[in-house]
């Protein structure tokens, strides 16, 4: 859409250069009589503006009033919103509310129209002659982004109204430009808002003059209403937009939070008690980010009904923390509000860095103990994990779902050849995909608490009171005889890193002995038969369960041995009988070997 106006341009006339035509057609020049007619323009304009200013068209009492300096600002992002601020934003008048209004904002251009169709007329009704020839005025001062007229202000905003009085806010749009320029205001047909136009409005504004449109608002009911202005001049369309603030819910959440100095790993409420001092019911989203949480997050509350909200501040680690507290109200408004917080190490610890366990037989336990202190104010929440960190946790997880991923997929291949020879089948193949779900689900939820055959903790998790200490035991229960050795982690509230205990335990199998390591049989006939007995005894604490090793040599096998296996008791002795019969000359040496179940070494006897 472009605006066209009544005038037609005049005839070409042959003109001295530096000189211009007056209206009557005669030349005039430029320098010599331009500036004066500018300044006797503005000043003409300017009494009329201020004539108009003292009085309200149609009668209206002005509720609220332009202010004289404006400063044109870019468009910006809003800022964060206080809870504060908001409630003294939203206990303003609409005379309040524009009073406190000082910057505005570029307006919405929603279309560029062609100058060269608007800018070659001139005002009918204006007696000020043209000062730059009809060609200048297709090309303006004012840079493309911005728009010949500045609106103030930028947003036409009424609040704090009474259903069925009518409200007023004048609308100012200052030229920007160099010369005088054209400006319309149009306003769609509505019940609720009426436009009054200046009674110059057909003629042009002076540059850096000011034209005022005045809005009316006459409201139903105390809710929220919406509309726009359209402004046109002789380059764009811009849009003003107008908006009724109605009824609003009102938080009193304070500014700030402040948690101080609090343990790591622990903790720490904030319970607020807040109430809804504003006209509306409120139904609120509230939100926030770790390390804080916040309860209940979303709901609604009465007018004037209070309820309490709960914040925590749970730090994983030491140093400043600081994030926001978001209220959404379902009318759209953000308020923010300051979380602050310091987490640091408090007195924990264990009373050894290390936990060495006597020698134990197989099959039998040995315990130890250490102990935790406790010399802080809080409740210290204990976990013993195998792991130093919890990101070492989670990537153990995520190695442990990788395995059922590629088990379940596995699965599903073979399954769906089954399949193809009995279509019956892919029904269970959603039982299937379940089964392993759940698995995963419940590799994701597991806390990873320290488990081991071989040393055991208890408690292994547990709660420890202010300035007391608990008693922690290890267990070790061997199954070889060899030593071991293990790096559990204590995972406490007030502590960001996790306490290790270095375990050291050694393991003992049965202790069977001959009652000597060497029998000498001297010299002996080929083809004679000859016995001896060996005493074998159990000189530990567990039963032995031993057997002959079979002899790997020709030698050996002349020997035999009764009973070649059996089971001793601690402290009980089995003669071995040993019958010989050679059919080999020549010196030997031959050592048997009795095998000990969870002994590494067995237990020898050497015969020559």
């Amino acid at each position: 859409m472009s605006l066209r106006f009544p005038w037609k341009p005049p005839a070409p006339s042959v003109t001295a250069p530096g000189q211009h035509r007056c209206a009557n057609g005669s030349p005039r020049a430029e320098q010599s009589h331009q500036q004066p007619l500018v300044t006797q323009a503005m000043a003409a304009s300017k009494l009329h503006r201020s004539m108009e200013s003292s009085r309200s068209p149609d009668g209206f009492q002005g509720k609220a009033v332009s202010p004289r300096n404006q400063l044109v600002a870019e468009a910006e992002e809003p800022g964060t919103l206080t809870p504060s601020a908001f409630l003294k934003e939203m206990s303003l008048t609409t005379q309040q509310r524009l009073a406190t209004a000082r910057d505005t904002r570029r307006p919405h251009v929603v279309q560029l129209l062609d100058m060269s169709e608007t800018s070659h007329q001139k005002d009918a009704h204006s007696c000020i002659p043209p000062l730059t020839d009809a060609l200048h005025l297709q090309f303006s001062a004012v840079d493309l982004d911005q728009s010949l007229f500045q609106p103030f202000p930028s947003e036409v905003v009424f609040q704090s109204y009474v259903p069925c009085e009518v409200y007023e806010v004048p609308l100012v749009l200052r030229n920007n430009d160099m010369v005088p320029r054209l400006v319309k205001v149009v306003l769609e047909s509505s019940p609720y808002f009426k436009l009054i136009s200046p009674t110059d409005v057909c003629r042009k504004v002076a540059p850096g003059m000011p034209s005022t449109f005045h809005i009316l608002f006459t409201p139903e009911e105390n809710k929220d209403y919406f509309h726009e202005l359209t402004c046109i001049t002789e380059r764009e369309k811009f849009i003003v937009p107008i908006r009724a603030i109605g009824a609003r819910a009102i938080l009193d959440f304070p500014d700030q939070l402040n948690f101080s100095v609090c343990p790591v790993k622990h903790s720490t409420q904030r319970t607020l008690l807040v109430r809804n001092i504003g006209n509306r019911e409120a139904r609120y989203h509230i939100s926030t980010q770790s390390p804080f949480s916040v309860d209940p997050s979303v709901g609604t509350l009465g007018i004037g009904d209070t309820m309490q909200v709960t914040v925590e501040f749970h730090p994983l680690k030491t140093g400043d923390h600081s994030s926001s507290l978001q209220v959404h109200y379902d009318t759209g408004e953000d308020v923010h509000t300051s979380l602050y917080g310091a987490a640091v190490d408090v007195n924990i610890r264990l009373d050894r860095n290390s936990l060495t366990i006597e020698k134990t037989y197989l099959t039998l336990a040995n315990r130890r103990s250490v102990v935790i202190h406790n010399r802080s104010e809080i409740i210290a929440h204990f976990q013993w994990k195998a792991f130093v960190t919890q990101e070492e946790e989670d990537q153990h997880k995520l190695r442990l779902c990788g395995r059922l991923q590629q088990q379940e997929e596995g699965q599903i291949d073979r399954f769906i050849e089954e399949c193809a020879v009995d279509p019956t089948l892919r029904e269970r193949l959603t039982v299937l995909s379940c089964i392993f779900h759940n698995k995963r689900a419940k590799v994701q939820g597991d806390s990873m608490l320290f488990s081991d055959n071989i040393f055991t903790v208890e408690p292994v998790e547990g709660d420890i009171w202010p300035n007391s200490s608990a008693e922690i035991n290890v267990i070790f229960e061997p199954r070889e005889a060899r030593v071991y050795q293990q790096t559990i982690f204590c995972d406490i509230s007030g502590r960001e890193t996790r306490l290790p205990l270095r375990i050291k335990g050694e393991g003992e199998g049965p202790r069977l002995r001959f009652s000597f390591d060497q029998l000498d049989v001297g010299k002996v006939f080929v083809g004679s038969a000859h016995s001896y007995e060996a005493v074998l005894f159990n000189k530990g604490a567990i039963d032995a369960l031993f057997h002959l090793m079979p002899p790997t040599t020709a030698l050996g096998s002349c020997f035999t041995f009764l009973p070649r296996e059996g089971i001793l008791m601690p402290d009980e002795l089995q003669v071995i009988h040993i019958s010989f019969s050679s059919t080999i000359l020549g010196q030997f040496s031959e050592e048997f070997r009795f095998s000990v179940y969870g002994s590494p070494e067995p237990v020898t006897l050497t015969i020559r």
